[in-house]
């Protein structure tokens, strides 16, 4: 039997089986079914189909005796049409399966952790909603030791979120304006001694910013708060009504919220830098080309592709402002009752409470009790507002894009 040109045959020139041949497709099976790559999958496919249906390979592929080499890998679709990515086949590597349950585990501990938490806080904190006379929610006073226990969370959550706000305000434009300064403005060698200042000032342990507050910035501002209720007193959250000289002014919500923002300005600040040097170097290079000045530049190209970052890094900050706690309860004077004149002494937040109120709370379990209920209200409270940022910016597409 003749060759044909251009086909591979499986016989010699007499007719008879080439033995060099079938060995030559027995090995490439063989490698085929010990590797499994697209390359000898193809391979094997290319010379079934010119050998006319001969061989061991070529059965294989015409439904033969000897299977075909399948391998389902990440993101080829299965053979059942589902399009899951999968790590299957025999020469899978030991190690590729160890990492894939390492990196799942990882993510299912984490769920497990958060449960638990949650878990311990509940069942801890029954006795301060069963055994408090007062209303957990709006009572203002804290005497969980007093037979009847009588307490609330209520000054406590407005502490926490006012001087969270405040450090909010004041903190976080001053970080993304330094971000920007740095990753656009400032030269090369500026750039990276003021970014290693702004990351050095999230090493300072926070005890060091709750004693400068305590002892240099109180005293430091006591005329700038006199000065804030004196001409800005009409307006009631600037307003002291029980200060008569500079010298009464002092620990109060808004030195608090001073404190919380000087220390998110590095977290929110060092995110969002390296969200901004990640813009598209097109994105800007287009501006430019359509004469946008520098500030047109960052607003319509770096600020739209950023947003989704500011917002994760404010997110960030605003974790560490509401679960700040020694820094806090140095420069408050506890006082457990609403008050909306953020310059006069007083305020008290939920983690400052727990910190303060512990070691006198040894001997009673409702005490116990209800610092572990503060600390369920400030779980919940950062769990809502992560919760809900994650929610806007999910709604907006252009965040994410």
């Amino acid at each position: 039997m003749a060759n044909t040109p251009g086909k591979a045959s499986m016989t010699d020139d007499n007719g008879r089986p080439d033995p060099d041949q079938a060995e030559a497709e027995a090995e490439l099976h063989r490698a085929a079914q010990a590797h499994e790559t697209e390359a000898t999958d193809a391979v094997a496919s290319r010379l079934a189909a010119t050998a006319g249906g001969h061989g061991p390979v070529a059965g294989a592929a015409a439904g033969g005796t000897t299977p075909p080499v399948v391998l389902d890998r990440p993101g080829q679709r299965s053979a059942d049409g589902s399009g899951r990515s999968t790590i299957t086949g025999s020469s899978v590597r030991i190690g590729d399966k160890v990492f894939q349950g390492l990196a799942a585990g990882s993510g299912g501990i984490l769920l497990v952790v958060m449960a638990a938490i949650a878990v311990f806080l509940v069942w801890k904190a029954i006795p301060a909603f069963t055994d408090n006379e007062g209303n957990i929610f709006t009572t203002q006073t804290w005497n969980p030791q007093a037979s009847p226990p009588v307490f609330g969370m209520a000054a406590l959550f407005f502490g926490t979120v006012v001087s969270a706000f405040i450090a909010m305000l004041i903190g976080v434009p001053i970080a993304i304006g330094i971000a920007l300064f740095i990753s656009h403005y400032a030269r090369r060698r500026a750039a990276t001694a003021l970014g290693a200042v702004i990351d050095l000032l999230a090493a300072v342990p926070s005890l060091v910013f709750g004693m400068w507050g305590l002892y240099f910035l109180i005293p430091q501002t006591q005329g700038f708060q006199k000065w804030l209720s004196d001409y800005f007193g009409w307006l009631p959250f600037f307003d002291n009504q029980t200060a008569t000289t500079a010298g009464q002014y002092g620990k109060s919500l808004l030195i608090a919220g001073i404190i919380l923002a000087i220390m998110i300005i590095p977290i929110v600040s060092a995110v969002s830098r390296e969200v901004f040097l990640q813009v598209p170097r097109d994105t800007i290079d287009a501006a430019w080309a359509l004469g946008a000045t520098k500030w047109e530049m960052i607003r319509t190209a770096v600020l739209p592709f950023g947003r989704a970052g500011m917002i994760s890094a404010a997110m960030l900050g605003l974790g560490r402002a509401l679960g700040e706690t020694i820094a806090v309860a140095l420069v408050l004077n506890s006082g457990f009752r609403i008050n909306w004149h953020l310059t006069e002494p007083g305020g008290d937040t939920f983690a400052s409470t727990i910190a303060l109120k512990f070691g006198e709370a040894g001997g009673s379990p409702v005490a116990i009790a209800a610092l572990i209920a503060a600390g369920l209200f400030l779980f919940v409270i950062t769990l809502v507002v992560n919760s809900a940022a994650r929610i806007v910016i999910a709604r907006r597409k252009e965040f994410t894009s």
